[in-house]
Order: structure tokens, then sequence, then C-alpha cells
């Protein structure tokens, strides 16, 4: 099993800073991308923008609760959560923490969202929720089982235990449908393998539908069209090569990532990385290269086959 620990990692300032990260079991690779660990204590005070990214979020906290400043719905009120579900989004949601925070968060892919959450991730585009609204009593159930871990392996070992009985339920007698129709699938996948790249209407080509019903049917299931889940497969991965590039000590070569991510010219980059991340690319990594969320990338194997 792949994993990246950092525990007990003390900052310049006398804090302490953990981040585990995980892949889940193997049946739940399919759906889930990797657990995340995290605790800060005694850090600075500091502001989190929660970006954009192909996968929907589940967050189960472990000490104080999780607060969000502002939500991507402007319409949400800022809030504090024990547990949190949000859906894909397009604008950054804002989490503020008063220099302690910690967790656990899952990276759940939308084909997963009907088998782990009971609903398809189109429902929860753009919002974030508490858990117990998603989840039922499992949120809680969830929660005081994690809390109830002493480490993070046996936390995670707990994750997967109720997250595969909970797929097994949900997959339920044969015949009974608990994900989104084949052509969906693949044309996630397909979106998710070419970086955001390949054109919608080949898309429709490839799985044999219009380009309209292939709109409509993408949407149910995830809550982005085509091109706007392209979109965001292409930052994600756009922001995750700038942060790699930063933790190696290279400098920012925005034009060499426009080409390779598949924008027009790094202007093209830095109009989409403003409109997705609410700031520019040198401010984001400025602002948050040293919060333990942004660490968040699985870098092996892809979840969804």
């Amino acid at each position: 099993m792949w994993h990246s620990d950092r525990v007990g990692e003390r900052d310049g300032a006398g804090g302490v800073s953990d981040f585990v990260q995980r892949r889940p079991a193997a049946p739940l690779r399919p759906y889930v991308a990797w657990y995340s660990g995290y605790r800060q204590v005694g850090v600075e005070p500091g502001t989190h923008r929660g970006l954009p990214s192909p996968y929907l979020t589940v967050i189960v906290t472990l000490d104080d609760p999780l607060v969000v400043a502002a939500h991507p719905d402007p319409r949400t009120p800022a809030g504090r959560y024990d547990t949190l579900v949000g859906g894909l989004h397009t604008t950054p949601a804002i989490i503020t923490h008063d220099g302690r925070q910690s967790g656990v968060q899952l990276a759940l892919s939308p084909l997963g969202a009907r088998a782990l959450l009971g609903l398809p991730a189109g429902e929860l585009v753009h919002v974030d929720l508490d858990g117990r609204e998603v989840l039922g009593p499992f949120a809680r159930e969830l929660r005081e089982r994690l809390l109830a871990g002493v480490s993070w392996a046996e936390r995670f070992t707990t994750l997967n235990v109720l997250l595969t009985r909970r797929l097994e339920i949900a997959n339920g007698p044969p015949g009974i449908a608990n994900g989104p129709r084949d052509e969906v699938a693949w044309a996630w996948r397909r979106l998710r393998a070419s970086g955001g790249t390949v054109p919608v209407k080949e898309l429709a080509r490839e799985v044999g539908w219009s380009g309209r019903h292939l709109s409509q049917q993408f949407r149910t299931e995830t809550g982005l069209s085509p091109k706007g889940a392209a979109r965001v497969v292409r930052f994600d991965r756009t922001r995750r090569l700038l942060q790699r590039q930063a933790a190696s000590g290279q400098p920012p070569t925005l034009a060499d990532l426009a080409t390779t991510c598949g924008y027009y010219d790094q202007a093209h980059l830095a109009r989409e990385f403003r409109e997705f991340a609410g700031c520019s690319a040198s401010r984001w990594l400025t602002e948050e290269f040293r919060n333990v969320q942004v660490i968040d990338a699985w870098d092996g194997e892809d979840c969804e086959p």
C-alpha cells in the first residue's frame, strides 16, 4: 500500500503539523482516490483556499470543527462543521483556523457518489453540506469511530471497514443500478486520462451519443457539463504540477505548464487560474504552501480504472 507520512513535524514557531496520506483498500479504489489525515497544533492562525478538483470532498474532524468562512456558493452562510460533504465546484471555498485543526479527508470520485453517499454527485455541485444531511446517522458513527482511533493507521483501517460495509450494502441485489451509466463513467474517465484536453465532440462520438444528450446525462451525474469538467480537470493537473515544482525548489514555469497542460498560452492559464482559485498562481503559492491541506495530491495510480 502506498503511503506518505509526515508525523510530528515541527515548524519554526514550535507548532506541530502531522500529515499522513494513504490509498484505501482495493474494493474502494474505484470510488475513493486517497485518505488524508492531518493535525496542526500551535501554528499561526491561517486561511486555506479549497480549490476546485475532480473529487468530491468528505471531511471528518477530530478535535475542532472545520470553519468555512466562504463557500463556493456565496448564498451559503459561513459555518462550522464536525463532518462535511462537498460537491464538485468551480470557485474556491475559504477555510480558516485559529492555529489548531485536525481531521481526515476523503477524495471521492463522482463515480462513487451513488454507492458511498447514496445520491449522484450532480445533486451536490457547488455546495458544502453538514455530513449528517447527506450520510444521516452514518456521519456520527464515522466520526465516533475515527475519534476512538489512537493512530492514523488505525483510523484508515476503520475507514476501510466502514466504507467497504457501506459499499456492500449499496450494491444490493444483482441488477440494481447503483452507479452512473456506463457511457457517462467512460466519458469521465476519458476526460481524466486526457488531463481535460479531449474535445467534447470527440467524447460524444466515442460513446455514440449526441453532444446534447451527453451533456445532459453528464451534468445530471456530476453536476458539471463535459466542458466544465474538462476545465476543472485541466486546472487541477496544472496546480498540482505547479505545487510539485515549488516543493522541489524549481521556479514556477507558467509558460511551460500552459503548453504541457493544454492551454492556448500563458495568458489563458493565468485567466483560468484566477477564475478557479480567486487569485494568481504566484499568490496562491505564497499563501498556501505551508498549509497542511494543500499537500493533498495523490501522485500514484489514479483511483478510477
